[in-house]
This record gives structure tokens, sequence and C-alpha cells, in this order.
């Protein structure tokens, strides 16, 4: 067996370093939800784009990153990115509005989107295939320690400093990442000046999904209606464009769509659009529940969501297994259906509900969610020919990231709605509830109510996910779409 000599051992720390940081800000700032309402006076439809706006900018960065690094390098393109994660970074904390705070979350998120990609790009070519699997398994450290630190560490910051550490503290930590990679990265040797991005694409898919979701903001604060049908209308035109330029471009468009002619693909990441939708949205509304409901303080609050990421922990490894050996479709079914229970059970939350019980539900959610994700990815490559996987790869992971961006912002605006209907006066404005809420003496069950009505939203997006999870087709040999490093214009 191929040993992990100390060169590329250096390198996979420098990639967790500059990793991790990335990935914990998924996370970190739900459960700071309230308190950024509150300091800035501001709706919840408005607070949640300081979460989405950070995560469709990661979806908006990664396919830049093969163009990025053909052209100008991986060394580069890795301090480059690691440079505008701390920029981005020591911005948010010194943000005077949430609209400044939300332009330098997307300068966050862009940096953050190209390192991990960028970081595995390195990784491979050092590795090489013997070194793969393990190397692959360094880097997946971050993903899986996300879900369970960062709700922890987000409500320790916020309940013992302010808001603005939560953007702060990565800045030591990637600072060493940095200094790490000028001593140990070697100098770019292969770059591509002639390399070309699609301008076009960039133009028509970033403002579409953008608009797409301000639709939905402006839905929540139900003051223009006009604004959010033309919102919506656009975006959807634009993200339509998009696709049908793509499809024509092929493998130069900003992101390559041709892998959506395989059926396996098409519903697999189907699926996990819908499914990350619902299980991402849970992580905005249980912290808010136990904060605005419960008067809990936020470290409370982020233990409550510890247990999703200690479930998926055990049923990731055991469900690519399963999916190896019997097919994605029945261990993707199996886990979906494991989740919903998990996320039927939150529905019936009481303000008196206590914490272990959350807490009980929140972990089946995560032990569902263990086996969807592996499975249904597992899916999203079957029947597809070796040069299609990288594509494909983009593909899967945009659309992973836009839909628990939308999933949020959905889940979101529906709250905001029900809270305006149970609490009589009350607009999307958190401290503006509390104060309206006070007057009324069935208040917890009111506020309740509206938290409920919501929660019921996401079994209800997981369940309909479970249709292209059903025509998930079975497992065979041949590829099912002809391989897409092939123009268009070559096929017969």
């Amino acid at each position: 067996m191929t040993t992990i000599d100390a060169r590329l051992r250096r390198l996979a720390i420098v990639v967790l370093l500059g990793a991790i940081m990335t990935v914990l800000d998924t996370t970190i700032v739900n459960v700071a939800v309230t308190t950024l309402g509150t300091d800035f006076d501001a709706s919840l439809s408005t607070v949640q784009w300081v979460l989405t706006g950070y995560t469709l900018a990661l979806s908006m960065a990664i396919p830049l990153t093969g163009w990025a690094v053909r052209r100008f390098g991986q060394r580069t393109m890795w301090l480059v990115s690691l440079v505008l994660f701390i920029g981005g970074s020591l911005l948010c904390g010194l943000a005077w509005s949430v609209p400044a705070l939300i332009v330098f979350r997307v300068v966050q998120g862009v940096g953050g989107g190209m390192l991990m990609p960028v970081g595995q790009m390195m990784l491979a070519r050092a590795a090489g295939p013997d070194r793969m699997a393990r190397v692959m398994a360094i880097v997946s450290v971050p993903a899986m320690l996300a879900p369970v630190l960062g709700p922890v560490v987000g409500g320790l910051i916020v309940g013992h400093l302010s808001w603005r550490w939560m953007f702060y503290v990565n800045i030591p930590f990637c600072a060493v990442a940095l200094v790490a990679a000028l001593r140990m990265l070697p100098r770019d040797t292969e770059r591509d000046a002639g390399a070309r991005l699609d301008v076009l694409g960039l133009a028509l898919l970033s403002p579409g999904l953008a608009l797409l979701v301000y639709g939905l903001s402006e839905a929540g604060d139900g003051t223009s209606p006009t604004r959010a049908l033309a919102g919506a209308g656009g975006g959807a035109v634009l993200v339509a464009a998009f696709a049908v330029h793509a499809l024509r471009k092929g493998d130069g468009a900003l992101v390559d769509l041709r892998p959506l002619r395989a059926r396996s693909f098409t519903t697999a990441t189907g699926a996990l659009f819908l499914y990350s939708g619902a299980a991402f949205g849970l992580t905005v509304l249980i912290p808010l529940f136990a904060q605005v409901v419960r008067q809990e303080t936020p470290v409370r609050a982020g233990l409550l969501l510890a247990p999703f990421g200690l479930g998926a922990m055990v049923t990731m490894p055991v469900a690519g297994r399963l999916a190896d050996r019997y097919g994605a479709r029945w261990p993707a079914a199996g886990g979906m259906l494991v989740a919903l229970g998990g996320m039927l059970g939150l529905t019936m939350v009481e303000p008196g509900t206590g914490e272990p019980l959350i807490m009980a539900a929140v972990l089946v959610v995560g032990v569902g969610h263990g086996a969807v994700a592996p499975a249904l990815m597992a899916a999203a490559y079957q029947g597809l020919p070796r040069a299609s996987v990288p594509a494909a790869t983009t593909a899967a992971n945009i659309l992973v990231r836009v839909g628990s961006a939308f999933g949020m912002a959905a889940l979101t605006v529906i709250l905001q709605m029900s809270m305006r209907d149970e609490i009589p006066g009350a607009s999307g404005n958190l401290e503006e509830v509390a104060a309206q809420a006070s007057r009324l003496p069935d208040a917890p069950a009111l506020l309740t109510d509206a938290f409920t009505h919501s929660l019921w939203w996401a079994p209800a997006i997981a369940a309909v996910a479970l249709v292209p999870v059903a025509a998930i087709p079975r497992r065979t040999g041949a590829p099912q779409v002809k391989d897409v490093s092939e123009r268009p214009a070559a096929r017969k």
C-alpha cells in the first residue's frame, strides 16, 4: 500500500486549515438570526439574506474554479481565495448595516466557494490514484464537523461576545493557513492564458438565482406583491435562459448541464435539491424556535442542532457501502423516510417540550440525512461515462448548495408570514413581534402555532423529494448518455 508521505501530509494540513472555517461559516450564523434582526432592526426576510447570500456566493464560485485554476494556477488561486475569505470575514465583522453585511458575506462566500475545490484539485494531483481515497477522507472532515460545531461555536460566541466575533474568529485560523500555503505550496508552472470564462453564463445565472431569492423575501414582507412577482419571474426567466445557453455551449458553459440528459443524474440531483432545502431550512427554524418561543440562550439553541451532524456521522459510511452493494434507490428512500419521521416529530413541539425530545427528533433527521446524501450522490454518477464525472460533480454540488439556500429562504419567509398572521399588528421584525406578543396572554401558544405551520413545510418538501428518488433507475453498467466531453456538433 502506498503511504502518505510528509509532503502530502503537509499539503493536506494546508487545505484543511483553509477549508474548515469556510464550511463552518455555512452554519455558524444560524443561531445569530435573532440577534442580527434585533441589532439592525431588520425583518426575518431581510436577515435571511445573510445566510443565503453566503450560500449562493459559494454556489457561484464553484464553477469559476476550473477556469481560474487553468488561467492563473492552483497556488495563486488558493492564495487569492484565502485573502478574499479573510477580507470578507473582516468586513463582515465591521458591517454597519444589514445590506453591508450581506454584501460582505457575498465577498466571503466567493473566496470560500473556491477554497474547497482548489484544495481538492491540488490534493488529487499530488496524491495520485493510489492514495486518493485516504486523502479525500481527510478533506471530508470539515463537511462532517460543520453541522455539529457550527451552531455550537456560533452560540458560544453570540452568548458571550459580540456577534461580530463569528467573523473575526476566521481571521487567525485562515492567516495561519495563508502563511503555511506561502511556505509549503510549490509555485505554479502550468497556466493557460487562453482559457476563457463563460461571461454570458455568469451574467445569466448569478443574477437569476439572486432575483429568485429576492422575490421570496419580498413575498415574506408582504408589502409589495408586484416586486415579489417581478423578482421571482425575472429570476426564473434568467435561469431558464442560462439552461438553454449551457445546453448549447456544452463543456464551455459556466456549468455543463449535459449530464442532466442522464435519467439517474436528473432524478438524483432533483431529489438532492428538494431534500437539501427541507433539511437545511430546519437548521434555521430550530434555533429561532428555541430563542423566540422558549427564550433560550444562543448556546442552548445551537446545542439543539448538534445531534444532526452526529447522526449523519453514524450512517454516512454505512449508506455508502449499501449503495455500492444494492444500488442507491433503496438506501436513499430509507434514509429519507427516517428523516421525514424526525421532521414530523419536530412539528409537534410545544413551548414546554423538553430539550431531550427535540434533540432526539433532530438526531433522527441526522441519521436519515447521513443515508440520503451519499446514496443520492452515488446515484448521480450511475451510468455516466468517466469523462462526464467532473461536469457532473460541479453541477451536483451547485444544485445542493442552491437547494439549501432556497430552503433556508423559503422556510424563513413562511415563518415571517405565519407570525404576521398569528400576532396582530406584527411584522417580520423579531423585536416588534416580541413587543406585540408581550401584550397577549397566549403569546407562546400563538408563536408556537406560527413555527409549527412553518415546520410542516419541511416534511412536505422532503415527501415531494421521494418522487424523483422512486424514479432513480436500477444500476446498470452501460452509460445512459454519450460522453459529455464530446461536442454536440460531433454527434451523429
